[in-house]
Parts: C-alpha cells; structure tokens; sequence
C-alpha cells in the first residue's frame, strides 16, 4: 500500500508538531520548512483538527498543536483517519466498479486482509516513537 501526499502530509505536520511540543506552530511556518503549499498544508490541519489529533487556534498566538501526547497517538489510526476513502482496489471503493469478473473474484479476500496487515503494522507505533530524537528533529526543523 501506498501513502497518498495527504496522508504523508499530516504525518509530517505532527511529527513536527511533537517535536516542537507544546508549542504552537504556525501551518505556515511548517509548509515552508517542508516546502510545501500552505493551502494544502491547511486542509491537512482541518483534517486532523477534525479527526482530534490536533487543535487548532487562530489569532496572533495561534497555531496547531497536538491535541493530545504524542505517545497517545498511533500512527495507525492516524493513517486510517486521513486515508479512509482510499481504497486499495476499484471494487473496495464506494462508488460504482466495472470489473468484469467481480461476481467471481477472489482476489478482494486477499487484497483486503493485506490492507488491514498494514493498518496492523502501524497500530503499535506512536507519534512519540517516531519523533523521540526531538533533538537532532528540531535542528533538523528549524534550519
């Protein structure tokens, strides 16, 4: 399975949030460091304000922050919040497939439980356990 921008995108945002925890930060500040669009960025912010991984307050000393600690947050289900509507076929999707051979597919079994073996992988990993060198991180981040 392959990570789509968006998702990689909101790992990076909260990974450089953890690392600069509990400070707020500015989207823009983290789409210019990653070089990226900060309209963009925004939406990935709004995706995980909404999915409660990150609060977001406006204003002078606004900014993102995590919503919770780090080591409460499983990459996992932080991958499945921001790729739900991405399906690893055609035929898993919502809308309307074409397959010819659909009826009699076996195929989908397999291709679904490898989709969840993935989400399974991630589940034990925590934000905190993939920025812990918040050091070398922020050397890193702020360059």
């Amino acid at each position: 399975m392959q990570l789509d921008k968006f998702t990689d995108y909101g790992l990076r945002l909260l990974i450089h949030l953890a690392t600069f925890a509990p400070d707020r930060v500015s989207s823009r500040a983290v789409a210019e460091r990653f070089a990226l669009s900060e309209h963009h960025l925004s939406k990935v912010a709004t995706a995980l304000v909404r999915e409660g991984f990150v609060t977001s307050e406006r204003g002078r000393a606004g900014g993102l922050q995590l919503a919770r600690p780090a080591d409460q947050i499983s990459i996992g289900a932080v991958v499945r919040a921001l790729t739900r509507d991405t399906a690893v076929a055609e035929c898993f999707g919502a809308g309307h497939c074409d397959c010819a051979i659909l009826p009699l597919c076996v195929l989908r079994a397999p291709l679904q439980a490898a989709q969840e073996a993935f989400y399974r992988t991630l589940d034990p990993h925590t934000l905190a356990a993939v920025a812990q060198n918040r050091t070398g991180l922020r050397t890193l981040l702020s360059a």
